[in-house]
């Protein structure tokens, strides 16, 4: 059963997030979280727009998998990556090959509130400084982007707001196909 192994927020301008037991889902995110609202501004994932164009922020909610952090930590040779390390707002568990969800996909929790699916996240540099800085070797910093492809997890948006905990039950509503 799929379920909220961690609930993380950025507070301030810090990329690394920290661990709450629960958090009130709006409809812009995670209240005080650095990527908290409805808007944000165009950047180099967008490069159809001017860099700081305000653009809908498709990007509210950042979804690790405990079992995908682990795979990219063996791939980096390391012990373990915490997915405060990597920026994740949400770390899941038991959800088969989590970045590979197709966008429009719903993740639904016990009150309710409803997460969009958006896009896969492609990995950055960032994750890979931390965690070289975390393991003092500055070599794992250019692994990460490699090691982490289609292991970064998934973007979503609020789709409906509600109260989120650790250890809620997560359902999983896949779009229809076009079969």
């Amino acid at each position: 059963m799929p379920k909220v192994a961690e609930i993380l927020i950025a507070r301030g301008d810090g990329f690394v997030t920290e661990m709450t037991g629960e958090v009130m889902l709006l409809f812009g995110g995670f209240a005080g979280d650095r990527h908290f609202g409805l808007t944000r501004a165009s950047c180099s994932r967008t490069p159809w727009h001017a860099r700081g164009t305000p653009i809908s922020n498709t990007r509210q909610i950042s979804i690790v998998s405990v079992e995908e952090c682990a795979a990219v930590a063996s791939a980096m040779g390391v012990a373990r990556i915490y997915p405060s390390w990597l920026g994740a707002n949400l770390a899941v568990k038991n959800i088969a090959d989590l970045s590979a969800l197709p966008p429009s996909t719903r993740i639904l929790f016990p009150s309710g509130a409803t997460l969009f699916v958006t896009e896969e996240n492609v990995p950055c540099k960032l994750p890979g400084k931390v965690i070289a800085q975390e393991y003092g070797h500055p070599d794992l910093a250019g692994d990460f982007v490699k090691a982490a492809m289609h292991k970064r997890g998934v973007l979503a948006l609020v789709e409906r707001e509600g109260l989120i905990k650790t250890d809620d039950r997560l359902k999983l509503v896949m779009p229809r196909s076009r079969q």
